[in-house]
């Protein structure tokens, strides 16, 4: 079974993936033309298995061996970390603690274009904005437990957006980025009301204003292990 942390990832994850498999404790989500990690990696059980047949699997739909485990794997290289915890409705957030003239709503699969544009331009991607609004605007129609959230500065410019799941009596948030500080406040708080709590994966816990904002943070490790 799966470490709870990479499971929760798995279910916010796996609904947005394209292809699922599960052996041996491993988990893999992929999804060719999108270039989001947690949607095309394997998951890893604490006890690692035999990987060849996934990593197969990762090799004919031609995308590359990413692992995802909370400890290193012997042989890969580390490409990227997420700090994943939980975050109170009340919790003093990001940065710029003047947030409050960022407006942030919740928008319909027409404007996924926009809200993907935001996205990857946080993430220093956009060429992958119009793959990933089109691939999204697909898995999301019929689920009901996912909303989309862009946020607005005063001049009416979109600066983050965000993709809220409901989980339980709370939500989760592990696809999002923003524009700036203010931006990045708004919407998680706003994300955080949206129930009791939020679990959310940011890439770094230095990007609040505030020692401890998160609970409960295990820190998730995507790596590159060699292809079969």
């Amino acid at each position: 079974m799966l470490p709870p942390v990479l499971t929760e990832l798995t279910e916010y994850f796996a609904p947005l993936s394209t292809f699922q498999r599960e052996e041996a404790g491993a988990v893999t989500l992929l999804t060719p033309g999108v270039n989001v990690l947690g949607l095309n990696a394997t998951y890893l059980p604490q006890v690692v298995p035999d990987l060849r047949s996934a990593l197969a699997w990762h090799t004919a739909h031609k995308l590359p061996p990413l692992l995802a485990s909370l400890s290193s794997v012997a042989g890969a290289r580390k490409m990227a970390t997420l700090e994943v915890g939980t975050l109170g409705a009340g919790t003093l957030l990001l940065g710029e603690p003047n947030d409050a003239d960022i407006v942030v709503e919740q928008i319909s699969r027409l404007h996924l274009p926009q809200w993907a544009g935001v996205l990857t331009a946080a993430h220093g991607t956009p060429e992958w904005a119009t793959p990933l609004a089109r691939h999204l605007a697909a898995r999301l129609e019929g689920q009901r437990g996912y909303l989309p959230l862009l946020a607005y500065n005063p001049a009416g410019e979109a600066v983050g957006a965000l993709l809220w799941q409901a989980s339980g009596t709370g939500g989760a948030a592990h696809l999002w980025g923003a524009l700036d500080a203010a931006a990045a406040g708004a919407l998680l708080r706003t994300a955080a009301a949206l129930g009791q709590h939020l679990r959310v994966s940011v890439p770094d816990l230095s990007i609040f204003a505030t020692d401890g904002p998160l609970s409960a943070v295990e820190t998730v490790n995507f790596s590159l292990t060699e292809p079969i």
